[in-house]
């Protein structure tokens, strides 16, 4: 009984917060307003600086990274029983958002380099109820882009990608979540830019921009009804966190690309795989998690196993391979994902992590692997 109640002293992360002061000041400009949610100040001026720091002027922030997935998929405007094509790992509100719009999720296998979907296995899966692809930006490394707007372009189908690990990430001197016909974001506590629950959709066009501020605030504005619509709008004390956090990012980021690279010469030559995001031309990358990835699933469960013993947490980000999950119909085979999903352990890594916990935590894996 004690093992279960034991104190867990280094977590896999650790929430990064503004300076209290800063974040009261701001968050008083409401209060004293009275004012606190239905589209305030703050949340038009979070928006507008997102959509500066974004170079997406079609932005909307909404309540959270899983409520825009949904939203995207409803502008499809698709039937029950459409398809979309969509990657096996990813956290399971990826597939869960096609699944709850009554669409089944196709799942294409992924690049073990990238950990994104494979676009070479996108084609063989298309069929005549796809619509739509729907790709992970993993750990904030990009899909292929251009071989999947390629594709979507031949085959008439939509891109949306999930860019919840992906804010502050630049590929090909933009944005990464200006790729795509839409993409989302989370702002998630536990991610680098949160407002501690949060998201927000990207789009392109003014038509779907507009239909996307109708399902998030009940289809209508003002006395206006126009569609159906849903509640996604978040409130002035988010908003107030994100207005706090986003001056600091660049930062943030810094310190997480030396604390990446103080993982990696620690863990030089174990017999592990680390990510590699220098070999990605034209990738300008924002550090945001620090996965490996073991030979076996038994060396895999041993290391987190010896890890917990020392009130170290890991985190099996993604596991299990969605394609394996009963839910979503019959088992689709990713034989790459299973196998990168039982092998993946995601390392403790937050801004604050010290050069100690670091070394700590390496020497473990290297006495265990």
């Amino acid at each position: 009984m004690a093992d279960k109640h034991r104190k867990i002293v280094l977590t896999v992360t650790k929430t990064t917060l503004p300076d209290f002061d800063q974040f009261i000041s701001i968050l008083r400009r409401a209060w004293s307003k009275g004012y606190v949610t239905n589209n305030g100040a703050l949340v038009q001026e979070l928006e507008t600086q997102l959509r500066q720091y974004l170079q997406s002027p079609l932005l909307w922030y909404c309540s959270n990274g899983t409520v825009v997935l949904q939203m995207a998929i409803k502008a499809l405007q698709l039937q029950p029983g459409d398809e979309i094509i969509t990657t096996p790992f990813s956290y399971v509100a990826t597939a869960n958002a096609i699944a709850w719009e009554q669409c089944r999720p196709v799942f294409a296998d992924i690049d073990p380099n990238t950990c994104c979907i494979d676009a070479t296995q996108i084609t063989r899966h298309i069929g005549p109820r796809t619509k739509a692809i729907l790709a992970t930006h993993v750990y904030g490394l990009p899909c292929n882009t251009a071989a999947i707007d390629s594709i979507a372009r031949q085959h008439h189908l939509t891109v949306i990608y999930d860019a919840a690990h992906a804010f502050g990430v630049h590929y090909q001197s933009q944005p990464l979540l200006q790729y795509g016909d839409m993409a989302t974001c989370s702002f998630h506590a536990t991610k680098l830019f949160h407002t501690v629950e949060g998201g927000c959709i990207v789009s392109h066009n003014e038509t779907l921009h507009h239909t996307l501020e109708l399902y998030r605030q009940f289809g209508h504005i003002g006395e206006e009804y126009s569609s159906i619509g849903i509640n996604a709008k978040n409130s002035e004390v988010h908003a107030a966190m994100g207005l706090a956090m986003l001056p600091i990012m660049d930062g943030l980021i810094a310190e997480r690309r030396q604390l990446f690279e103080q993982y990696r010469q620690l863990l030089q030559g174990l017999p592990l795989r680390m990510l590699q995001p220098e070999a990605i031309e034209g990738l300008q990358w924002n550090y945001a998690y620090f996965p490996v990835f073991f030979e076996t699933e038994s060396t895999t469960l041993r290391i987190r196993q010896a890890l917990e013993a020392a009130q170290i947490l890991t985190r099996r980000y993604f596991h299990p391979s969605l394609n394996t999950l009963p839910f979503y119909g019959p088992v689709q085979q990713c034989p790459v994902s299973e196998q990168l999903a039982a092998t993946v352990l995601c390392l403790p890594f937050f801004n604050g992590l010290s050069s100690t916990d670091q070394e700590r935590v390496a020497s473990i894996i290297r006495n265990n692997c």
